[in-house]
């Protein structure tokens, strides 16, 4: 049986990165900190802290923060009796978070909300890790311990000016305008900021893959073209989520599904 003071220290010094800073937010030293995690991976028989600077979960070390963290919201749920108090964090892709993913969030108002941003093919590792609840991500497949509800598929146009050459790419991670072209894009230009992105292929800096409901009222008002009429990118999209029978996160799943819904191709 987990004891439960040694999983909030094992959860406090991954969450803060030390063992020092640990013992200062739990208001015990740091021997004891040292002690408690002993004890743990003993019981355990696993090593579940890389000591390092900053410390972190070591592979098995990783599914005890997830289960640290799940025992933790429901114990907010339960001390709150509603989302006073509740905080849940959620990782998702850029695009998806500059426009509709946030009506999601303004529907179930009452928990705090921490945001992480990252690929939508990477978004599940923080899943896996622990440190989000629930991500809209591209990995179909279930991450251990999550439910799984496909939302439908982004589509993108590749859209820019007459004659640009250079790609518009979002961070390294972003490969939708290799995915499109089938390889190598030449030069490219890295703008991590949704709305710049979009902005820097209205100046026509270059080339880039441009949500379809964006694209059509750009490409309406003259601000660039599509390049390719008759082609399209698809990427279908999931929500993932901790399976714990947390009211909050259901409540959340249901907001996020219906606000995907008008913006994304079935």
């Amino acid at each position: 049986m987990v004891d439960f003071s040694q999983l909030a220290t094992f959860q406090a010094v991954i969450d803060t990165g030390s063992f020092e800073a640990a013992a200062r937010e739990l208001h015990v030293t740091p021997s004891a900190v040292s002690q408690r995690i002993k004890a743990l991976e003993r019981s355990v028989g696993q090593v579940l802290v890389r000591r390092a600077k900053p410390c972190v979960a070591t592979p098995a070390g990783e599914a005890l923060v997830r289960f640290a963290g799940q025992v933790a919201l429901l114990e907010r749920e339960a001390l709150a009796q509603a989302r006073d108090g509740t905080r849940i964090s959620i990782v998702v892709n850029a695009d998806s978070l500059h426009t509709w993913f946030l009506p999601a969030l303004a529907a179930v108002p009452g928990p705090a909300y921490e945001l992480h941003t990252d690929d939508e093919h990477y978004t599940a590792d923080l899943l896996r890790s622990g440190t989000a609840m629930a991500a809209v991500t591209a990995d179909n497949a279930v991450v251990q311990g999550c439910r799984i509800e496909r939302l439908g598929s982004m589509r993108y146009l590749a859209c820019g000016r007459p004659g640009v050459t250079a790609a518009v790419l979002y961070n390294r991670k972003d490969e939708l305008q290799h995915r499109f072209s089938g390889g190598e894009i030449g030069e490219a230009h890295y703008v991590p900021s949704a709305s710049a992105y979009l902005e820097a292929i209205r100046l026509g800096l270059g080339w880039g893959m441009v949500q379809e409901w964006i694209a059509r009222e750009d490409i309406a008002a003259g601000r660039y073209k599509q390049l390719h009429p008759d082609r399209h990118l698809d990427v279908p999209l999931y929500w993932q989520y901790w399976r714990i029978g947390s009211a909050v996160l259901e409540e959340l799943t249901a907001a996020v599904k219906a606000a995907a819904a008008p913006y994304l191709e079935p």
